[in-house]
């Protein structure tokens, strides 16, 4: 056992490769349903989120998470006893952290480490306080959503984790909230929902790096096939629950990083674009798809339109805002010197 504790297991692959880390997604494949509730729909099986709950959420969505924490206060100060207002908050926490993580590395922008920072107690404290109030009421009466709450909260943690390369930290959030998971989905196999988790498990497992299958292996986390996982994200965006835009954001991603599929991925994430317009994350993103298909005036009109966002001050948080500008900024210039 000694000797698995001590296997240090690589946040990436050979960078001559081209290949993306698969260990940082180890966060997904342990619990991919992670972002569920970061999406401004109720959920299909019959949940319903109050109005806070979806305001904000659409709030995250077009790049404004610190306008949306005051509304999820609201239903935890309605609520104290139900673990959503403390989960959500810990979901706006999370897009600003990933915002400020933002770098260009490998290739790619995106959120690829980060080190320690003292206001993580925070975003722990919310992630731990859900987790305790969903157990609890699970010990009164067992439900898929409190699983849910309890399962997403595990993988809020593993998520900063990842970015500190915590790696046996990753692995007891992932074990723990795997479980959850799985739970909710036993006793809701109709939770249109779950087609998110399944399908990003059956992708991340089926991409695993060599040392991240010894590690799946020891810890007995089933296999799964990357062309099912696909299908089942598509059945996910299709079905238009309150996972599709997380569905359809995150495979964009993957067939950016790992299948270099760069124009099916731009044309996934251009509705995101269309509806959520002040995201700048969003636009970052899609730019660099452009700018690896070549069509670089769209990916220059979207660095451009992440840089104005940061400059006329529609990203409240300092940090995030100054990441976008800076990181649209640089794509501008490499988009310049590489058509010179």
């Amino acid at each position: 056992m000694q000797s698995i504790r001590n296997l240090k297991f690589e946040t990436r692959n050979s960078i001559c490769s081209g290949r993306i880390s698969n260990f940082q997604f180890l966060v997904s494949i342990l619990l991919t349903a992670a972002w569920l509730l970061a999406s401004p729909l109720a959920h299909a099986g019959g949940m319903t989120l109050p109005p806070e709950a979806t305001d904000g959420l659409r709030l995250i969505y077009n790049g404004d998470p610190d306008a949306a924490i005051p509304l999820f206060r609201k239903l935890q100060a309605a609520n104290p006893d139900d673990p959503l207002g403390y989960l959500l908050e810990a979901e706006a926490t999370w897009w600003k952290i990933y915002c400020s993580a933002l770098e260009t590395r490998y290739g790619f922008i995106g959120a690829w480490r980060r080190p320690k920072q003292a206001d993580d107690a925070a975003y722990f404290a919310l992630a731990d306080k859900t987790i305790a109030l969903a157990e609890a009421r699970l010990k009164e009466k067992e439900t898929p959503e409190l699983h849910f709450y309890a399962g997403i909260s595990y993988a809020l943690k593993a998520r900063l984790h990842a970015l500190r390369e915590e790696r046996l930290a990753i692995a007891r959030a992932g074990v723990r909230g795997r479980e959850h998971v799985l739970r909710a989905i036993a006793l809701d196999p109709d939770f249109a929902d779950a087609y998110m988790g399944i399908g990003l498990y059956n992708y991340y497992v089926d991409t695993l790096s060599t040392i991240a299958r010894v590690l799946r292996f020891f810890m007995g986390i089933p296999g799964g096939n990357k062309q099912d996982g696909i299908r089942q994200l598509e059945r996910a965006i299709a079905a238009g629950g309150m996972s599709a835009v997380e569905a359809r954001f995150y495979l964009a991603l993957n067939l950016r990083d790992h299948d270099r599929q760069y124009e099916h991925a731009a044309a996934l994430l251009e509705p995101l674009v269309a509806e959520y317009p002040q995201n700048a994350v969003f636009r970052l993103l899609l730019g660099d798809m452009y700018a690896k298909l070549a069509r670089n005036h769209q990916a220059a009109a979207q660095f451009r339109a992440a840089e104005h966002l940061a400059a006329e001050g529609k990203i409240a948080d300092p940090a995030c805002a100054a990441r976008v500008r800076d990181i649209a900024r640089a794509a501008l210039v490499a988009l310049n010197t590489a058509h010179q």
